[in-house]
């Protein structure tokens, strides 16, 4: 039986090499798909401009945020903004896929895909019949070349 929760969580994104620090705060539901299996969705608030003092355009819309977590493997997908979409597969020890999907809003049929590979250096997931905390250390690759290493944190507050 599919069981969920709902609890507030904190997601951020930092690199230890580039001036890259993301960081939401936000609700969240929790599907637990089986045992060490669980779907998480959330909406990430609507992006500012920090250059503007305005409050962004009603026709802005959120990112809808979707991770799939186990002990081994994690998956995550952005999609809902209209612009940019990604997804990033990620098992510790191993390389995986992360692509991004830009769109253009003035020309529909001119968009583009960009692949990029990551290694996962670490995996962690803690928590006993609930995930507590998640944390991915990994490096971003293009052919030969690092184009960074990071680490994604998830907090899911009780």
């Amino acid at each position: 039986m599919l069981t969920h929760h709902r609890k507030l969580v904190s997601l951020s994104l930092v690199s230890t090499d580039l001036p890259v620090w993301s960081a939401i705060e936000t609700a969240a539901t929790i599907y637990q798909k089986d045992r060490d299996r669980f779907h998480l969705l959330l909406s990430e608030p609507v992006l500012r401009d920090p250059s503007s003092e305005a409050p962004p355009p009603l026709t802005s819309r959120s990112r809808l945020l979707w991770l799939e977590i186990s002990p081994y493997r994690v998956i995550l997908t952005m999609q809902g903004n209209g612009k940019l979409s990604y997804r990033h597969l990620w098992e510790h020890g191993m390389y995986g896929l992360s692509r991004y999907w830009l769109y253009s809003s003035d020309r529909p049929d001119r968009g583009g895909q960009l692949r990029f590979r990551n290694f996962t250096r670490s995996l962690e997931l803690n928590g006993r019949t609930l995930p507590k905390n998640l944390r991915l250390e990994y490096e971003l690759w293009s052919d030969k070349l690092q184009l960074g290493s990071y680490i994604l944190n998830l907090d899911i507050h009780s």
